[in-house]
């Protein structure tokens, strides 16, 4: 019987100059961003200069975390108590937690068996709600058609934000992914395409929301220390009307991300060879199916799913554990408890109860694994062998 040994949870190490800076932030004892003698440049400050300019975009903001930033973006559009946002079904909790920490109420959106937004489920629920905002996440890397999305959000004058946190680096019809709304949002918690533990941006084009963002982050009245900000005409009303919500990065996090982010494209290449590996070996196993990638998803392949229809609870949990046997540890969003990150819409009791039938059949049969680029690509053909295995013995007991 063949076994995997190593971690699920083994991140990379943080590369020698990004350890090089974080000593010379502690050093200097300047670890908040502001704090800085005049004529220098802080760590966060870069590091939004050096993002914003990857993107493409003209605005960028450093965050305490991926969550944080979606409840800011949401604030700084103007989201109203009560107001509907539409989401995906098939999502993480920060992500309808978000929305309620933000007032709004969370409308959620069926899921096709290709792990994305059904579009014909959001184009009923726009005339339904007339919903403002759509709150999108490429849960797990799947993006959706995004020329089809915009095209029906635009009919019925809806905006975008976007949550990018498994996305990052990752683009639709070479269209960067974070590009598409009035605003984006990524994660750097630590099992994202950049590590800092836990941290995040909110990008934007949009000058009046992101003068509202940088003041709801906390700049006091160093709003003009954000050269990844708008001109200091935005702030003329903003400073005096916005609420401190304080959310910042703080320098020693920026100075690990600084040296990641000239890292991003190598290591998304190195994540879709070990994709493509895994994808190999699970595709045409009899009963199990993994989603198909269209060919404008420039996607990042940090993690890997596969279907099994009609697979019963029973079914599902002796499966995990014949896996678990053999090193390998596989996620499964069918089950009725929350279990680690992994969870099914109806445990967000804070949510009012919604119906998705099509969305509770694909759940039911959805697994997740990570793919951690520690592992190489010889173990991915060993994972490939031991899911395989795995699951013909479940079918042979």
């Amino acid at each position: 019987m063949e076994k995997f040994h190593k971690s699920f949870t083994q991140q990379e190490p943080i590369p020698e100059s990004g350890i090089n800076r974080a000593i010379e932030v502690m050093r200097s004892g300047r670890l908040h961003r502001y704090n800085v003698n005049q004529g220098e440049t802080s760590e966060v400050t870069t590091l939004e200069e050096n993002f914003a300019g990857y993107l493409g975009v003209d605005y960028c903001l450093a965050c305490a975390s991926g969550g944080y930033a979606m409840a800011t973006a949401l604030r700084a559009f103007g989201l109203k108590p009560g107001e509907p946002v539409l989401t995906n079904a098939l999502t993480l909790s920060p992500v309808p937690g978000a929305i309620q920490a933000a007032g709004g109420n969370a409308v959620l959106i069926e899921t096709t068996d290709q792990l994305v937004l059904d579009l014909d489920d959001l184009d009923r629920k726009l005339v339904a709600t007339c919903a403002r905002l759509l709150l999108i996440s490429h849960m797990r890397g799947h993006i959706v058609d995004m020329d089809r999305l915009s095209e029906v959000l635009s009919r019925h004058g809806a905006v975008l934000i976007e949550d990018c946190a498994h996305t990052m680096g990752a683009s639709w019809n070479n269209r960067p992914s974070g590009t598409f709304g009035i605003a984006a949002c990524f994660s750097t918690q630590t099992y994202k395409h950049i590590n800092s533990g836990e941290g995040g941006f909110l990008t934007s084009n949009d000058p009046a929301l992101m003068a509202r963002a940088i003041i709801l982050s906390g700049s006091y009245m160093f709003y003009e220390h954000h050269t990844r900000g708008p001109k200091s005409e935005a702030y003329a009303d903003t400073r005096l009307t916005t609420p401190n919500c304080s959310g910042r990065m703080d320098n020693l996090r920026a100075s690990i991300l600084i040296p990641q982010l000239a890292l991003l494209d190598d290591r998304v290449q190195q994540w879709n060879v070990r994709y493509n590996v895994l994808e190999a070996e699970l595709t045409g196993i009899p009963g199990l199916r993994v989603p198909s990638r269209p060919p404008e998803e420039q996607y990042v392949g940090s993690s890997i799913q596969f279907l099994v229809p009609d697979i019963s609870s029973q079914q599902a949990d002796k499966f995990l554990s014949i896996c678990k046997q053999q090193g390998v540890e596989l996620k499964w969003f069918g089950a009725d408890e929350p279990r680690g990150y992994t969870s099914h819409y109806t445990s967000w009791r804070y949510l009012s109860t919604q119906a998705l039938p099509h969305t509770d059949r694909v759940l039911r049969g959805l697994f997740d694994m990570r793919i951690p680029l520690t592992f190489s690509v010889v173990d991915c053909h060993l994972l490939g062998r031991i899911i395989r295995s795995g699951f013909e013995t479940l079918h042979n007991l």
